[in-house]
């Protein structure tokens, strides 16, 4: 390989550890379909908070029309927000 090659090979090698190091925000909207119950269970079931975080990441949904209630890499936030969607609650990865 020459030196060309292997100064490509290493500048992709860095930014997939960039990617896969890098925090994303898995956030949950408002909505005027779900309960306050089913959202709190949502988030401790697939988000594994604890009730009062559920709780308090609830309220900040209902005033505040969203809220960022988990960071992670995108590989790690992907099945949380697909089962929150797949629960009929908008959520998506910023």
């Amino acid at each position: 390989m020459n030196r060309f090659a292997t100064q490509i090979q290493e500048e992709t090698l860095l930014l997939e550890e960039e990617l896969q190091n890098e925090q994303f925000e898995l956030v949950v909207y408002n909505d005027d379909v779900n309960t306050f119950d089913h959202v709190i269970d949502c988030l401790i079931k697939i988000c594994k908070h604890t009730k009062e975080q559920a709780e308090q990441c609830t309220l900040i949904i209902h005033y505040k029309g969203k809220c960022s209630v988990k960071l992670g890499t995108y590989e790690k936030l992907l099945p949380m927000r697909q089962a929150i969607c797949d629960r009929g609650i908008s959520a998506e990865i910023l």
